[in-house]
Protein backbone atom coordinates (compact mmCIF):
# COMPACT_ATOMS: atom_id res chain seq x y z
CA UNK A 1 0.00 0.00 0.00
CA UNK A 2 2.55 2.24 0.74
CA UNK A 3 5.50 0.96 -1.40
CA UNK A 4 3.48 0.19 -4.53
CA UNK A 5 0.76 3.13 -3.95
CA UNK A 6 -1.84 0.58 -4.89
CA UNK A 7 -4.38 2.99 -4.01
CA UNK A 8 -3.30 6.01 -5.39
CA UNK A 9 -1.35 5.30 -8.42
CA UNK A 10 -3.36 2.87 -11.41
CA UNK A 11 0.16 1.36 -11.10
CA UNK A 12 -0.12 0.43 -7.71
CA UNK A 13 -3.55 -0.96 -8.64
CA UNK A 14 -2.03 -3.09 -10.83
CA UNK A 15 0.13 -4.68 -8.16
CA UNK A 16 -2.15 -5.37 -6.36
CA UNK A 17 -4.32 -7.03 -8.77
CA UNK A 18 -1.54 -9.54 -9.20
CA UNK A 19 -1.38 -10.29 -5.91
CA UNK A 20 -5.26 -11.05 -5.56
CA UNK A 21 -6.84 -14.57 -6.49
CA UNK A 22 -8.88 -14.86 -9.71
CA UNK A 23 -12.19 -15.14 -7.97
CA UNK A 24 -11.09 -12.48 -5.20
CA UNK A 25 -14.14 -10.57 -3.58
CA UNK A 26 -13.69 -6.93 -2.84
CA UNK A 27 -16.80 -5.49 -0.83
CA UNK A 28 -16.39 -1.97 -1.26
CA UNK A 29 -19.34 -1.19 1.30
CA UNK A 30 -19.10 2.38 -0.60
CA UNK A 31 -20.50 0.52 -3.48
CA UNK A 32 -24.52 -1.41 -3.92
CA UNK A 33 -22.68 -4.57 -4.76
CA UNK A 34 -19.30 -6.46 -4.24
CA UNK A 35 -16.63 -6.32 -7.37
CA UNK A 36 -15.86 -9.78 -8.11
CA UNK A 37 -12.60 -11.12 -10.15
CA UNK A 38 -9.42 -9.88 -10.47
CA UNK A 39 -10.34 -8.03 -13.40
CA UNK A 40 -13.29 -6.41 -12.02
CA UNK A 41 -10.84 -5.11 -9.02
CA UNK A 42 -8.41 -3.68 -11.46
CA UNK A 43 -11.24 -1.85 -13.34
CA UNK A 44 -12.42 -0.46 -9.78
CA UNK A 45 -9.38 0.62 -8.34
CA UNK A 46 -7.85 2.60 -11.28
CA UNK A 47 -11.60 4.57 -12.03
CA UNK A 48 -11.79 5.57 -8.37
CA UNK A 49 -7.83 6.55 -8.69
CA UNK A 50 -8.53 8.52 -12.05
CA UNK A 51 -11.57 10.20 -10.20
CA UNK A 52 -9.53 11.39 -6.95
CA UNK A 53 -7.08 12.63 -9.61
CA UNK A 54 -9.19 14.15 -11.89
CA UNK A 55 -9.32 11.98 -15.01
CA UNK A 56 -5.55 11.84 -15.56
CA UNK A 57 -2.67 11.01 -13.60
CA UNK A 58 -0.85 13.57 -15.21
CA UNK A 59 -2.54 15.98 -13.63
CA UNK A 60 -1.17 18.34 -10.68
CA UNK A 61 -3.76 16.88 -8.77
CA UNK A 62 -2.40 15.50 -5.51
CA UNK A 63 -4.75 12.29 -4.34
CA UNK A 64 -2.68 10.92 -1.63
CA UNK A 65 -3.78 7.86 0.81
CA UNK A 66 -2.46 7.68 4.22
CA UNK A 67 -1.94 4.34 6.32
CA UNK A 68 -2.80 5.34 9.81
CA UNK A 69 -2.93 1.78 11.68
CA UNK A 70 -2.35 -1.36 10.72
CA UNK A 71 -2.74 -4.82 12.19
CA UNK A 72 -0.37 -7.87 12.19
CA UNK A 73 -2.20 -10.29 11.22
CA UNK A 74 -0.07 -12.24 8.69
CA UNK A 75 -3.39 -14.86 7.18
CA UNK A 76 -5.44 -11.73 7.72
CA UNK A 77 -4.96 -8.01 8.23
CA UNK A 78 -6.62 -4.58 8.52
CA UNK A 79 -5.75 -1.14 8.06
CA UNK A 80 -7.18 2.16 8.86
CA UNK A 81 -6.67 4.63 6.31
CA UNK A 82 -6.68 8.74 5.30
CA UNK A 83 -6.87 10.37 2.11
CA UNK A 84 -5.09 13.01 1.90
CA UNK A 85 -4.39 15.72 -0.80
CA UNK A 86 -1.49 18.33 -0.04
CA UNK A 87 -1.67 19.74 3.10
CA UNK A 88 -5.09 18.36 4.10
CA UNK A 89 -6.47 15.28 4.82
CA UNK A 90 -10.59 13.85 4.51
CA UNK A 91 -12.13 10.72 4.25
CA UNK A 92 -11.06 7.74 6.44
CA UNK A 93 -12.04 4.14 6.28
CA UNK A 94 -10.73 0.64 7.55
CA UNK A 95 -9.99 -2.06 5.05
CA UNK A 96 -9.72 -5.96 6.10
CA UNK A 97 -7.93 -8.28 3.47
CA UNK A 98 -7.90 -11.94 3.88
CA UNK A 99 -5.66 -14.37 2.18
CA UNK A 100 -6.40 -17.93 0.74
CA UNK A 101 -4.03 -20.33 1.16
CA UNK A 102 -1.69 -19.23 -1.66
CA UNK A 103 -0.95 -16.09 -0.26
CA UNK A 104 -3.41 -14.36 -2.64
CA UNK A 105 -5.93 -11.83 -1.37
CA UNK A 106 -8.87 -13.67 -1.44
CA UNK A 107 -11.63 -11.15 0.14
CA UNK A 108 -11.14 -7.60 1.10
CA UNK A 109 -14.14 -5.14 2.71
CA UNK A 110 -13.49 -1.53 3.11
CA UNK A 111 -15.80 0.84 4.78
CA UNK A 112 -15.68 4.78 4.73
CA UNK A 113 -16.85 6.85 7.25
CA UNK A 114 -20.05 7.86 7.38
CA UNK A 115 -20.24 12.09 6.56
CA UNK A 116 -23.28 12.39 8.36
CA UNK A 117 -22.27 10.75 11.59
CA UNK A 118 -26.27 10.50 13.22
CA UNK A 119 -25.17 10.27 17.01
CA UNK A 120 -27.48 9.13 19.72
CA UNK A 121 -29.48 9.35 16.98
CA UNK A 122 -28.71 6.03 16.03
CA UNK A 123 -29.61 4.02 19.39
CA UNK A 124 -33.54 5.87 18.96
CA UNK A 125 -33.04 3.81 15.62
CA UNK A 126 -32.00 0.57 16.69
CA UNK A 127 -34.58 0.59 19.61
CA UNK A 128 -37.25 1.68 17.38
CA UNK A 129 -36.93 -1.46 15.24
CA UNK A 130 -36.00 -4.02 18.37
CA UNK A 131 -39.25 -2.58 20.31
CA UNK A 132 -40.81 -5.95 20.25
CA UNK A 133 -37.87 -8.31 21.19
CA UNK A 134 -38.18 -10.30 23.76
CA UNK A 135 -35.54 -9.97 26.43
CA UNK A 136 -33.20 -13.37 26.77
CA UNK A 137 -31.02 -14.16 29.67
CA UNK A 138 -27.51 -12.90 29.82
CA UNK A 139 -25.34 -15.64 28.50
CA UNK A 140 -23.24 -17.59 30.06
CA UNK A 141 -19.57 -17.80 29.65
CA UNK A 142 -16.57 -19.36 31.16
CA UNK A 143 -13.83 -16.21 32.28
CA UNK A 144 -10.76 -15.69 30.02
CA UNK A 145 -7.81 -13.42 30.00
CA UNK A 146 -6.75 -13.82 26.32
CA UNK A 147 -3.72 -11.47 25.42
CA UNK A 148 -3.43 -11.12 22.09
CA UNK A 149 -5.52 -8.83 19.95
CA UNK A 150 -7.51 -11.20 18.12
CA UNK A 151 -8.33 -13.58 20.71
CA UNK A 152 -9.22 -10.34 23.02
CA UNK A 153 -11.74 -9.27 20.98
CA UNK A 154 -12.96 -12.97 19.78
CA UNK A 155 -13.56 -13.20 23.83
CA UNK A 156 -15.31 -9.74 23.96
CA UNK A 157 -17.83 -10.28 20.73
CA UNK A 158 -18.72 -13.92 20.85
CA UNK A 159 -18.31 -15.12 24.34
CA UNK A 160 -19.00 -11.70 26.51
CA UNK A 161 -21.02 -9.40 24.38
CA UNK A 162 -24.73 -9.20 26.24
CA UNK A 163 -23.37 -10.59 29.41
CA UNK A 164 -21.18 -8.82 31.73
CA UNK A 165 -20.24 -5.04 31.30
CA UNK A 166 -17.73 -5.58 34.25
CA UNK A 167 -16.04 -8.53 32.21
CA UNK A 168 -15.96 -6.32 29.04
CA UNK A 169 -14.51 -3.40 30.82
CA UNK A 170 -11.24 -5.85 32.29
CA UNK A 171 -10.26 -5.11 29.11
CA UNK A 172 -9.89 -1.48 28.64
CA UNK A 173 -7.10 0.57 29.25
CA UNK A 174 -8.01 3.88 31.70
CA UNK A 175 -6.50 5.15 28.47
CA UNK A 176 -8.29 3.82 26.13
CA UNK A 177 -9.30 5.97 22.67
CA UNK A 178 -12.73 4.87 21.36
CA UNK A 179 -13.66 5.88 17.52
CA UNK A 180 -16.95 5.19 16.06
CA UNK A 181 -17.65 6.96 13.40
CA UNK A 182 -21.77 6.93 14.31
CA UNK A 183 -20.23 10.02 16.67
CA UNK A 184 -18.43 13.22 16.04
CA UNK A 185 -16.05 12.98 18.81
CA UNK A 186 -13.74 10.29 19.98
CA UNK A 187 -14.73 8.47 23.12
CA UNK A 188 -12.00 8.74 26.16
CA UNK A 189 -11.45 6.69 29.16
CA UNK A 190 -13.28 3.78 30.55
CA UNK A 191 -16.21 5.69 32.15
CA UNK A 192 -16.86 6.80 28.32
CA UNK A 193 -16.59 3.38 26.55
CA UNK A 194 -18.69 1.50 29.17
CA UNK A 195 -21.54 3.45 28.95
CA UNK A 196 -21.43 3.41 25.17
CA UNK A 197 -20.76 -0.60 25.38
CA UNK A 198 -24.20 -0.39 27.96
CA UNK A 199 -26.15 2.06 25.56
CA UNK A 200 -25.21 -0.69 22.45
CA UNK A 201 -26.51 -3.32 24.99
CA UNK A 202 -30.18 -4.05 24.37
CA UNK A 203 -32.80 -6.84 23.81
CA UNK A 204 -32.82 -7.48 19.96
CA UNK A 205 -29.51 -6.24 19.28
CA UNK A 206 -26.26 -8.54 18.42
CA UNK A 207 -23.23 -7.44 16.63
CA UNK A 208 -22.54 -10.76 14.85
CA UNK A 209 -18.66 -11.22 13.94
CA UNK A 210 -17.72 -12.89 10.57
CA UNK A 211 -14.12 -12.73 9.98
CA UNK A 212 -11.19 -12.22 12.03
CA UNK A 213 -7.11 -11.80 11.72
CA UNK A 214 -4.62 -13.31 13.20
CA UNK A 215 -3.05 -10.38 14.69
CA UNK A 216 -1.22 -10.11 18.26
CA UNK A 217 -0.52 -6.49 18.87
CA UNK A 218 -3.55 -5.04 16.97
CA UNK A 219 -6.74 -6.90 15.11
CA UNK A 220 -9.17 -6.17 12.77
CA UNK A 221 -12.11 -8.17 11.94
CA UNK A 222 -15.92 -7.73 10.08
CA UNK A 223 -19.37 -7.92 11.64
CA UNK A 224 -23.00 -7.03 10.88
CA UNK A 225 -25.54 -5.88 13.59
CA UNK A 226 -28.76 -7.97 13.92
CA UNK A 227 -31.67 -6.77 14.61
CA UNK A 228 -34.56 -8.66 15.93
CA UNK A 229 -37.49 -7.52 13.95
CA UNK A 230 -35.66 -6.35 10.79
CA UNK A 231 -36.37 -7.14 7.54
CA UNK A 232 -34.76 -10.19 6.48
CA UNK A 233 -30.80 -8.74 4.75
CA UNK A 234 -31.13 -5.60 6.29
CA UNK A 235 -28.25 -6.09 8.48
CA UNK A 236 -25.87 -3.37 9.07
CA UNK A 237 -22.10 -4.38 8.18
CA UNK A 238 -19.04 -2.96 9.72
CA UNK A 239 -14.93 -2.86 10.67
CA UNK A 240 -13.58 -2.89 13.53
CA UNK A 241 -10.51 -2.06 14.73
CA UNK A 242 -8.37 -3.38 17.77
CA UNK A 243 -4.54 -2.25 19.61
CA UNK A 244 -3.54 -3.61 22.54
CA UNK A 245 -0.58 -2.45 24.62
CA UNK A 246 2.00 -4.95 26.00
CA UNK A 247 -0.22 -5.90 29.26
CA UNK A 248 -3.09 -6.94 26.95
CA UNK A 249 -5.07 -4.26 27.35
CA UNK A 250 -7.31 -2.25 24.76
CA UNK A 251 -5.79 1.04 23.87
CA UNK A 252 -7.60 2.54 20.80
CA UNK A 253 -10.47 1.39 18.64
CA UNK A 254 -11.98 2.32 15.76
CA UNK A 255 -15.62 1.02 15.13
CA UNK A 256 -16.63 2.24 11.29
CA UNK A 257 -20.90 1.22 10.13
CA UNK A 258 -21.84 0.97 6.76
CA UNK A 259 -24.26 3.40 5.05
CA UNK A 260 -27.82 1.81 4.60
CA UNK A 261 -27.77 3.96 1.68
CA UNK A 262 -25.47 3.11 -1.56
CA UNK A 263 -23.57 5.11 -2.45
CA UNK A 264 -24.08 6.87 0.52
CA UNK A 265 -25.99 10.41 -1.06
CA UNK A 266 -23.69 12.63 1.49
CA UNK A 267 -20.53 10.58 0.63
CA UNK A 268 -20.93 11.09 -3.20
CA UNK A 269 -21.67 14.75 -3.03
CA UNK A 270 -18.64 15.12 -0.77
CA UNK A 271 -16.28 13.24 -3.50
CA UNK A 272 -17.80 14.73 -6.06
CA UNK A 273 -17.38 18.65 -4.51
CA UNK A 274 -13.50 17.38 -3.77
CA UNK A 275 -12.59 14.67 -5.02
CA UNK A 276 -8.93 14.05 -4.43
CA UNK A 277 -10.03 14.65 -0.41
CA UNK A 278 -13.56 12.71 -0.65
CA UNK A 279 -15.42 15.38 2.41
CA UNK A 280 -16.54 19.11 1.93
CA UNK A 281 -14.39 20.34 4.52
CA UNK A 282 -11.06 18.70 4.65
CA UNK A 283 -8.77 19.82 7.79
CA UNK A 284 -5.31 20.09 8.24
CA UNK A 285 -2.90 17.43 8.16
CA UNK A 286 -1.75 16.22 11.76
CA UNK A 287 -5.11 18.41 13.03
CA UNK A 288 -7.39 16.16 14.47
CA UNK A 289 -7.12 15.09 18.01
CA UNK A 290 -7.49 11.42 17.16
CA UNK A 291 -7.52 8.97 14.11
Amino acid sequence: INDEKCFSTTAGAQKFAESCAVDVVFEDCYEPQPIVGRSAVLDYLRAKILTRVGGSESSDKDAGFRVDKISDGSKACGFAWTWTSNDLEGLRGTTFVELNDSNQIQYVREIPEPLYKPGDLILDVLKTVTADATPKPPPEYTPRTPTKANEIAKYLFNDVQGSSPDEAMRFFSPDIIYRDFNYEEVLRGKAEVRKFIEDFSFPGITFATQRFDDGEKSTCFTWEVVLEGAPEGSAIKGISFYEVDESGLVTYVRDVPESGLKPPPLGKLGRQFRPAVGVFQPVSIGSRDAL
